[in-house]
């Protein structure tokens, strides 16, 4: 095992999204997680093999039936031994399996009780279903987020599932172990995704405060609005991006492009955006992706390729970076933050529903006894 979090266990109760992703980064930084699916799921991987879902990786799968009293006992047995719990089921569930927090802590008093949802355990509309995009809506995120003639544009999931929810859940989970270590005591992390991508607006909700926001989409400096930041597409049909926000960035970026000295409206002009946005818009097209490149990125314009994900992986920058990685034949992205002393590392790729259901309670401290009346009792299954 290598990384900051060597030593650390969790307990995984297998979800989608967020849950898996926040339990990817765990495991990445040195955490020993066990995931565990249902009993129903070993053998039912579905039209996609599951080795290609990356948020998998990193960690052992055992299957326990959580309807046998003796799945859900030894869930518990587990939880005993871990050091934090992460779940991501609808508020109630848990409780419903048995496995709440009140029993857990009766079990484990120094448990980190991690709980990923999207509308958090309470409120008016806690208890029903979503996705990112509904999660994102009601944060203000999405509105703020597209064109100025056009509807909101779904931001992949990366502002709900995977930065207001997974790694909300990575920084409450480990903020609340490191308390536990002081005060022998664990508590529940109630990490939700409306709150979490909420938090992500900060700075723009503080701007908005000031007066200073407008809260129509395409009319404010990072969303689009201002033409110094945005992307522009290129003479090939590629794009590029552009960042010069700060007037020294910006002097260079007239100098790049030929406008420098030329009778060109104001930068902090807004009333000029569209103006000189359309002039931007004529000068890029005029070179290639590749020429605009050689010109510009290797300046301080802050600019930058509008890479596709297979050109990503293979960018010089990238590669000598070590930003993706291969796990079992699968280009991926690697572990990150980078840590000087104790690097992570993917210590296995994905497993399969149940493939470690003996071997990962082995782990554990289970005897081969044990393991073996477990399977008998139809606590587990192995695949």
């Amino acid at each position: 095992m290598s990384g900051p979090l060597t030593g650390v266990k969790v307990v995984e109760f297998a979800g989608i999204g967020p849950g898996p992703f926040a339990c990817m980064m765990l495991a990445d930084m040195g955490a020993e997680v066990i995931r565990v699916d249902r009993a129903m799921n070993v053998g039912k991987e579905g039209s996609v093999d599951p080795k290609y879902n990356n948020l998998l990786r990193g960690r052992k799968n055992i299957a326990i039936d959580l309807k046998n009293p003796a799945g859900v006992e030894l869930a518990l047995q587990l939880c005993e031994k871990a050091d934090i719990l992460i779940e991501g089921f609808r508020p109630g569930v848990m409780e419903r399996l048995g496995l709440g927090p009140d029993v857990v802590f009766a079990r484990n008093k120094k448990i980190v009780f991690g709980r990923m949802t999207g509308w958090g355990q309470d409120g008016p509309i806690a208890h029903t279903a979503g996705h990112d995009i509904n999660y994102i809506s009601l944060s203000g995120a999405l509105h703020s987020i597209g064109p100025i003639d056009g509807p909101p544009v779904p931001p992949l999931n990366l502002v709900g599932d995977f930065g207001g929810g997974a790694l909300y859940m990575v920084v409450g989970a480990l903020a609340a172990y490191i308390e536990a270590q002081k005060s022998g005591q664990g508590q529940v992390v109630d990490t939700s995704m409306v709150e979490g991508s909420a938090s992500l607006m900060s700075s723009m909700y503080g701007v908005f405060a000031a007066g200073l926001w407008d809260d129509r989409r395409g009319y404010n400096r990072l969303d689009g609005g201002a033409h110094y930041y945005g992307p522009y597409e290129c003479k090939d049909g590629k794009y590029v991006s552009i960042g010069s926000i700060e007037p020294q960035f910006y002097a260079l970026l007239l100098e790049k492009t030929g406008l420098k000295g030329k009778d060109i409206p104001d930068q902090l002009d807004r009333s000029s955006w569209p103006i000189n946005r359309d002039t931007l818009t004529e000068v890029f097209l005029t070179k290639t992706r590749a020429e605009w490149t050689e010109l510009m990125e290797d300046s301080d314009i802050c600019f930058g390729q509008v890479l596709s994900m297979g050109e990503a992986m293979e960018h010089p920058h990238n590669v000598a970076r070590g930003t993706f990685i291969e796990v079992d034949g699968i280009k991926q992205p690697g572990p990150a933050p980078k840590f000087q002393r104790t690097p992570s590392k993917v210590p296995m790729g994905v497993a399969y529903a149940g493939e470690h259901s003996k071997d990962g309670l082995t782990d554990w401290g289970y005897s081969a006894a044990e393991v073996a009346k477990l399977e008998a009792d139809g606590a587990i299954k192995q695949r």
